[in-house]
């Protein structure tokens, strides 16, 4: 048997939120192993990375996803008693809830309803002068979405709703005021679907045919039971709110365009090179840090001892880095992708294994989607120039995004 390494340190939580996305990686860097233990949140928890680790992690038979989420990411983030905490039939029923809306048409149109919003205020940029990126995707991810999902927004409601999204994204990760804001954010937000909720289901408000609103407002479980008002609230949100979240892959994007300008005349017009472009950005760029999970039964790995309960971690950013994975993981090259086979644990922005059956992400379509469309309509839609500013990327920040989100000037038209 082999010994797993230990962190030394007699609590890690602390270095966790203070090193990011890199705290897993340093530690199997600087103990010549993709697998350690260390003392997280007061409980001994094993960490992994790498495409081993993630064909194991995801292996439903020998982990569950009950009880493994901290509460303060369900409380902020998630949510309470939704999908990312079922298991076995339960999630199995659930998850289909969340595909039967996820249809090719489906995506498409969201992606259309996305661009008509960004087309929409590019005259507004022309107008008003220099733009905030950041500031500006995200409300036109939250319009899309809930006119989607059938969710009633009125343009009063827009700027508020948002802030809740961004409340929830930002805060698991986080100490003091900003979890605080996290907590409220998700209170009221579960509050507002909920009532509308309800509404569809008395028949107050229609709930449009394939519409996420009428498919969770008519989800039953296996005992032919509506999902409880909390839960369904809950569930909703998690089709808005991880929507709004793929603003800060589109700040990626248009940062990887600037980066890299000679991908700008690629991948214009040219819808494989546009697909190479969005995944390698989903690769490079940080977004989910870990995903967790608990042991059912005790078992051993490659010499390494799993004991039934503990907590594990994969670490999803180190993993889409990792040298044996991913040659050069450092250096952004689209070009990887060229004749590249789907590999559900090499490559796990959003998760990994299978959509229905494991826990990879039921909305990683709609995020392809969406960012190429933004993709093409930087491209080819606008013009644009970037001042100078601050563009770095702090991984020690989670969720991260350029301290000056992504500032753009002389906005102008282009078709």
């Amino acid at each position: 048997m082999s010994a797993t390494p230990a962190d030394r340190s007699p609590e890690s939580t602390l270095a966790f939120l203070r090193e990011g996305y890199r705290y897993v990686s340093s530690r199997c860097e600087r103990y010549g192993s993709d697998i350690f233990t260390a003392r997280l949140l007061l409980e001994r928890t094993i960490c992994l990375r790498g495409r081993p680790a993630a064909e194991l992690f995801y292996d439903t038979g020998r982990f569950r996803r009950t009880g493994a989420m901290p509460k303060r990411g369900q409380r902020t983030l998630t949510g309470q008693g939704g999908v990312q905490g079922l298991d076995g039939a339960a999630h199995t029923a659930r998850k289909a809830m969340f595909l039967s809306v996820m249809t090719p048409g489906a995506v498409r149109q969201l992606g259309q309803l996305f661009a008509d919003e960004w087309r929409a205020r590019i005259p507004v940029w022309e107008a008003d002068g220099p733009v905030v990126l950041y500031d500006e995707v995200a409300p036109m991810l939250m319009r899309a979405v809930c006119a989607w999902a059938g969710v009633p927004l009125a343009e009063s409601e827009v700027a508020r709703r948002t802030a809740q999204m961004h409340a929830m994204i930002g805060s698991p990760a986080t100490l003091g005021p900003r979890y605080w804001r996290g907590r409220l954010g998700r209170r009221r937000a579960e509050h507002w679907i909920a009532d509308i909720v309800e509404r569809a289901r008395v028949g107050t408000l229609p709930a449009p045919e394939g519409s996420a609103l009428r498919a969770v407002a008519e989800h039953r479980d296996d005992r032919g039971r509506l999902l409880p008002r909390r839960i369904a609230a809950v569930e909703l949100l998690n089709v808005l709110r991880p929507t709004v979240a793929v603003d800060r892959y589109l700040v990626f994007a248009a940062l990887a365009l600037h980066d890299h300008p000679a991908w700008r005349d690629r991948v214009r017009g040219d819808d494989d090179a546009t697909e190479w472009f969005v995944q390698e950005v989903r690769r490079y760029y940080p977004f989910f840090p870990v995903a967790a999970a608990r042991v059912r039964q005790s078992f051993d790995w490659q010499g390494h001892h799993f004991p039934r309960g503990r907590r594990v971690l994969l670490d999803l950013y180190g993993t889409n880095h990792h040298p044996d994975v991913w040659p050069e993981p450092e250096r952004f090259r689209p070009e990887r992708f060229a004749g590249w086979r789907d590999d559900p644990y090499g490559f796990v922005p959003q998760g990994g294994g299978e959509h229905l059956g494991g826990h990879r992400c039921a909305g990683e379509w709609i995020t392809i989607e969406l960012m190429k469309r933004a993709v093409t309509l930087l491209t080819t839609a606008m013009r644009y120039e970037v001042p100078p500013q601050d563009l770095a990327l702090d991984l020690s920040r989670m969720p991260t995004l350029p301290p000056s989100g992504f500032l753009l000037e002389n906005v102008r038209r282009t078709d």
